[in-house]
């Protein structure tokens, strides 16, 4: 390894570009194009410089030697992570003024049990889970129903930041006021100027790692919802239609499939149907309609 003495940047060569391309794209699906370029080298500079590293081919060296942990920080860097609670909010009504009545309906026909279970597959910082669980306690927590929410994403830092459930408060803005109220602590003090999800919706969520690229998802159960917004339009459409269809095999009989209103079902032939822009139904089970 090389020591630098003074902290400029290096210049990223077609070869060493071609590298983090390819190694990124088998390991996480996403395809960085030309475009992306000075993306990657604006992300990756800082750890080049707390390496002490001279170029990029020799981080490239470092991160296919430094096991998982090094794969992850490279990773890590490159995944774009923006997020806002109740983003695209038609969805959430949805949720809350359709989807929840479904469930509650076929719970008291006898079809259901009073439990639910959701994933949000691309959480970043923990935006749209704790959305997610707002309205589902709002809809059903009061009646004793069973919530179970897994919150995975690729980036162990966002990971971090969304099981922590403290942002700045002008994060929580577009939080209906009265799940602001019900749902969302203020700081004081020291914390002032921040929110903090509160015990009630916190117990509903759990956090995984999961690699949507990945051979094998350490996910087992069926879910009645998944989310998986603004994350596939990263992938190529080999790689993206494939991750719908392992999605859609996590789907419950009548479950749902929300996406992002850029993302579609292009060149993926599965057992779906339209219920509003960017959001599908898996076909229902025997004994059960629409």
């Amino acid at each position: 390894m090389t020591l630098v003495s003074e902290f400029a940047v290096p210049g990223l060569t077609d070869g060493e570009f071609a590298q983090f391309q390819r190694l990124i794209h088998q390991r996480a699906g996403i395809f960085l194009s030309e475009a992306k370029r000075a993306l990657l080298v604006g992300r990756l500079a800082r750890r080049l410089r707390e390496l002490g590293l001279t170029s990029f081919g020799a981080y490239y060296a470092a991160v296919q030697a430094g096991g998982p942990a090094e794969m992850t920080r490279l990773l890590d860097a490159v995944a774009t992570n923006e997020t806002h609670f109740f983003r695209e909010s038609a969805q959430f009504d949805l949720l809350r003024e359709k989807v929840s009545g479904e469930w509650l309906q076929e719970a008291e026909a006898g079809m259901r049990s009073r439990s639910v279970r959701v994933w949000s597959a691309a959480c970043s910082s923990g935006e749209e889970p704790y959305s997610i669980a707002m309205v589902l306690e709002d809809c059903l927590g009061g009646l004793g129903w069973g919530i179970d929410i897994l919150a995975s994403d690729l980036s162990t830092k966002v990971l971090d930041q969304a099981a922590a459930g403290v942002w700045r408060a002008d994060r929580a803005e577009p939080i209906p006021a009265h799940y602001l109220k019900g749902y969302m602590l203020r700081g004081v003090g020291p914390e002032a100027g921040k929110v903090k999800a509160g015990s009630q919706i916190r117990s509903r969520i759990r956090f995984a790692q999961v690699n949507l690229r990945d051979a094998e998802w350490q996910v087992c159960e069926r879910f009645d919802a998944i989310f998986v917004r603004n994350v596939l339009i990263y992938f190529d459409a080999p790689t993206r239609a494939e991750v719908l269809r392992r999605l859609v095999g996590h789907l419950a009989p009548g479950g749902y499939l929300f996406l992002g209103h850029a993302e579609g079902m292009a060149g993926a032939s599965l057992p779906l149907k339209s219920v509003m822009p960017a959001v599908y139904r898996l076909a229902l089970g025997p004994g059960r309609t629409a």
